[in-house]
């Protein structure tokens, strides 16, 4: 069984490694890093307030402001009034953005056969699994 610091080395190996590939990806996109962010979470969570946004990313409402505009301005997100709720904004993709979005989405998809191709049904049920309990710790 491996110990915590083989654990980190693994788990710190990964990221690297993923962080490494999704630079590449979205570098090729011609998008930042947090602008594709945003966008795969407005992607899987549809409209959301500013502030649920920010949260999600872990940025203030002031730098994701920044970043929206910078969407907007590229055509790939639309801000408009909350219906029910006069003083928040909601955050949408466009039918643009949706497509970066569904580009990117299966860009990760095709990663994650790639990666797990070797593993056993088992073994995909253990790594979801795991990693279902170790985002919840987040």
């Amino acid at each position: 069984m491996p110990d915590t610091s083989e654990l980190t080395q693994r788990i710190v190996e990964f990221y690297e490694k993923l962080s490494s590939w999704e630079h590449c990806v979205v570098r090729d996109q011609g998008l930042t890093l947090p602008q594709v962010h945003a966008l795969e979470i407005l992607g899987t969570h549809e409209a959301l307030r500013m502030k649920e946004l920010a949260e999600k990313m872990g940025v203030t409402t002031g730098t994701l402001t920044v970043l929206a505009d910078r969407l907007e301005k590229a055509g790939m997100v639309r801000r408009k009034p909350h219906e029910e709720d006069r003083r928040s904004i909601l955050v949408e993709l466009t039918d643009s953005g949706r497509t970066i979005f569904e580009q990117h989405d299966e860009l990760h998809n095709q990663l994650t056969r790639d990666i797990t191709a070797k593993l056993t049904e088992r073994e995909r049920r253990a790594l979801a699994s795991a990693l279902e309990k170790m985002n919840r710790e987040f």
